[in-house]
């Protein structure tokens, strides 16, 4: 049977393009070189390389060994590399559950950031909305969730860091009916107009919803830019994360109210899964900073 080695001679052989440049790089004769490279030959019953005065050049079936072996070396490579990882309780995969309540300019800077220090692990980042965030938890789908709101238990070991409270901005269209009242609006004035809120992610857990009036029609949309739009547009009114809504309400796009019954802040946390733990996910929770810092970082 072929050994790494001698695939790595080949490899060697077919790149130098001699039998003495090879041995030169190897520190062995010319003649030790020939000799395990004719023993190869003999053992697959082919030529792989044509000799010539002062070098070798390639047959057609060497060419395919070549392409093929070095293939081979490098799953080779990958498979030492990754029972190392594991042995040194390093995962091949950190999965990241955000809420879309967080700031999305801040996702690409932490994957940025993870990768230089991490280029064998390979990071998946998973958007939920509201009791997604847990249900990915839950079931395995994710090992850490940034901006997970209003607790609920879900089994297993998690570990929390608060982020802080979340408050809400409720919102209508500039030229929303209701725009021009200057005083806390009822919930008979807000009836008719349908609730814009985002359709909640999980699956197995039951669903949450932001905000909703008895016999109040919804409208419901995957995000907060399709929300914003909705807004803008005067389909509909609702409530949002104050830290998503200011700038539209600074550039007058969106007007905000106040309610006669408004909505109570939102606590949120940062949750992991403990017995996921690894030098990956540790570099995450460490990277992530305290309470001032996630909130500062991740919903101001």
């Amino acid at each position: 049977m072929l050994s790494e080695q001698a695939l790595e001679l080949i490899d060697i052989v077919a790149r130098v393009g001699s039998f003495t440049a090879a041995a030169n790089k190897l520190h062995k004769v010319p003649s030790a070189v020939s000799y395990a490279i004719k023993q190869i030959e003999e053992e697959l019953g082919v030529m792989l390389f044509i000799r010539h005065h002062r070098s070798v050049s390639l047959t057609p079936a060497g060419e395919h060994f070549v392409r093929e072996s070095r293939a081979v070396l490098q799953h080779l490579d990958e498979i030492k590399r990754g029972t190392q990882r594991v042995a040194n309780g390093w995962q091949p995969t950190l999965s990241i559950a955000l809420d879309n309540i967080v700031r999305a300019d801040r996702i690409s800077v932490l994957i940025a950031d993870f990768y230089r220090h991490f280029q064998d692990i390979e990071l998946i980042i998973r958007i939920e909305v509201f009791n997604g965030v847990w249900e990915a938890l839950a079931t395995g789908r994710s090992d850490v969730a940034i901006g997970a709101t209003t607790a609920i238990p879900v089994g297993g070991v998690y570990q929390y860091k608060d982020m802080g409270e979340i408050e809400w901005a409720f919102l209508v269209s500039k030229h929303h009916p209701l725009a021009e009242i200057d005083r806390p609006l009822t919930d008979d004035e807000l009836r008719p107009f349908p609730s814009i809120c985002l359709e909640d992610t999980s699956r197995e857990i039951p669903k949450r919803l932001t905000w909703l009036l008895d016999n109040q029609r919804r409208l419901v949309v995957p995000d907060w830019i399709r929300a914003i739009n909705c807004f803008r547009e005067g389909l509909g009114v609702g409530y949002m994360p104050a830290h998503l809504a200011s700038a539209f309400i600074k550039a007058g796009a969106l007007v905000e109210k106040q309610l006669e019954r408004p909505l109570a802040v939102s606590p949120c946390c940062l949750a992991w899964n403990a017995d996921k733990m690894s030098p990956a996910l540790a570099w995450v929770l460490d990277y992530l900073g305290d309470t001032d810092k996630l909130h500062r970082e991740w919903l101001a």
